[in-house]
């Protein structure tokens, strides 16, 4: 069992930014894909940003040149840099682990992972 625990939300102005980690124990697999997602009122889980064991990255559109998914792999520490926040990125922010697709891809999909933190809160006023 992989246990993921958020830190760094909050609350900011728009154009502000914020910086999100996400520490990962007891995963012991050699290849894996660890993402960021996010999940508004009212609205589904979304996709935001996923890396792999080799460091490749993937981003939704939205979040293009403004986030950027990092990971530390001694410590398996993933962190989401966010710039330029804009208020329609508040949202509950969740770190998730899984296994590849065969051909060691990522996807920003909510049902390739299957480990998954409590969240923690982004908030961005405008």
């Amino acid at each position: 069992q992989v246990h993921l625990v958020e830190s760094g939300g909050g609350s900011v102005q728009a154009g502000g930014s914020l910086r999100l980690s996400c520490a990962a124990s007891r995963y012991t697999y050699s290849s894996y894909c660890m993402g960021w997602f996010r999940q508004a009122p009212g609205k589904e889980r979304e996709g935001v940003a996923a890396i792999d064991s080799d460091g490749s990255t993937i981003y939704a559109d939205s979040v293009k040149g403004r986030f950027t998914i990092s990971q530390e792999n001694a410590k398996i520490t993933l962190y989401l840099e966010m710039n330029s926040l804009k208020p329609e990125d508040t949202a509950m922010y969740y770190c998730a682990a899984g296994a590849p697709g065969r051909g060691g891809e990522c996807y920003l999909l909510t049902f390739k992972y299957n480990f998954w933190g409590q969240g923690t809160q982004v908030t961005v006023s405008s």
